[in-house]
């Protein structure tokens, strides 16, 4: 990408935020061969075993199971006899979560079990060693700090590799012990690229977040010489994300000195966006439906014990989260909206949205080298 005046750095070009075609290029060879989030184990019910929950991804309606062992399991929701769906999901669908000890075609009745393998084939005379060859076609699935991800493609990486930053960054927050105490849904009508980009950078704070810059001064200067891996202070007197800048919740246990008063965060791509405040972390999932809609779910995580008490009431931060993230989906509906002018043809980024730019880096290789 080329260089402009005063270290402008050219963003990606128009047609990978409005152009149908280019998003289904970017859907098949990068979205479809990365690790993608569907959301967390206990909110799909995969944290018991005898489990099913449908997903989609990008279109593609997929079957995670958690077996007698709790093992977790995926399969494209495809019966392999006809190509009915085991489990009727439109496109776009949300995630269908059920107890289940087999999965049967309502077409034929072609029975498979929890990890795909065909059990039975009523009139078909297979022979026992043939039932391997009808296997469910599967999909890659692994779990990580309590968030549950598919893969479409060949993992060339473990899911493990592919979160060790966060798992370095947000150690201390236990995330796979923490439950979702709020839950946001949001449709936004902008690409998902442009909601990573926003997250990314603070350039935008000052302007757009008032309430924010109020809460962590250092938001409202750019979001230059911010030390993400140390955490970010909030103002005098406060120390985590809510509406007055605390709360009665304790902090999570394990948060060092800093992390105690201190904000982290970490863009995980394509989709998990993490926001770490010592009583709780909020992960945004983002669902791209097409090339300039994205479902978002926002999830408020708080420690069980603090789930549990009868006096537990998380407005405090749902509030603030919930005005901040109005914010950002409105600005970043409004820049969809330029990019979608004739006269648009691509961004540039300003030296302090460097991190942000980092999207270029990440996402051009993808869609090149799978060419």
């Amino acid at each position: 990408m080329s260089e402009g005046p005063g270290g402008l750095q050219a963003a990606l070009p128009r047609e990978m935020y409005v152009d149908p075609a280019t998003f289904a290029v970017e859907r098949d060879r990068v979205l479809y061969a990365e690790w993608f989030c569907v959301g967390r184990l206990t909110d799909l019910g995969l944290h018991e075993p005898g489990r099913v929950a449908v997903v989609d991804v990008v279109g593609e309606s997929v079957i995670v199971t958690s077996d007698a062992d709790g093992a977790l399991h995926a399969a494209y929701n495809v019966c392999r006899h006809r190509g009915s769906q085991l489990f009727t999901a439109l496109p776009g669908a949300e995630p269908v979560c059920a107890a289940a000890g087999s999965l049967r075609c309502p077409y034929h009745s072609w029975t498979y079990a929890l990890d795909g393998s065909l059990l039975k084939a009523p009139h078909a005379d297979l022979a026992a060693d043939e039932l391997p060859a009808f296997s469910l076609h599967a999909v890659a699935v692994d779990a990580w700090a309590g968030f549950v991800f598919v893969h479409l493609g060949a993992p060339a990486t473990s899911l493990a590799e592919a979160m060790a930053r966060p798992a370095r960054t947000l150690a201390n927050y236990g995330m796979g012990d923490l439950v979702t105490g709020l839950r946001f849904t949001y449709e936004v009508a902008t690409n998902y690229k442009v909601l990573a980009e926003n997250y990314n950078e603070c350039y935008h704070c000052g302007p757009v977040h008032p309430e924010l810059t109020r809460l962590v001064p250092a938001f409202g200067g750019g979001g230059t010489d911010i030390d993400w891996d140390s955490g970010v202070p909030h103002r005098e007197g406060a120390w985590t994300f809510t509406t007055t800048g605390t709360t009665q919740r304790a902090p999570l246990p394990g948060l060092d000195e800093a992390e105690r008063t201190r904000h982290k965060g970490e863009l995980v791509h394509p989709n998990l966006m993490l926001s770490a405040a010592a009583d709780h972390v909020a992960a945004f999932v983002l669902l791209p439906q097409s090339v300039d809609h994205t479902r978002i779910e926002c999830l408020l995580l708080f420690h069980p014990s603090a789930v549990d008490d009868p006096a537990f009431d998380p407005s405090d931060a749902g509030d603030l989260w919930d005005l901040v993230n109005q914010q950002d989906w409105a600005i970043c509906e409004s820049v969809q909206r330029g990019m979608s002018s004739r006269s648009y043809t691509h961004g540039w980024f300003a030296p302090m949205e460097d991190d942000s730019a980092d999207i270029r880096r990440w996402l051009l290789p993808r869609i090149t080298t799978a060419e």
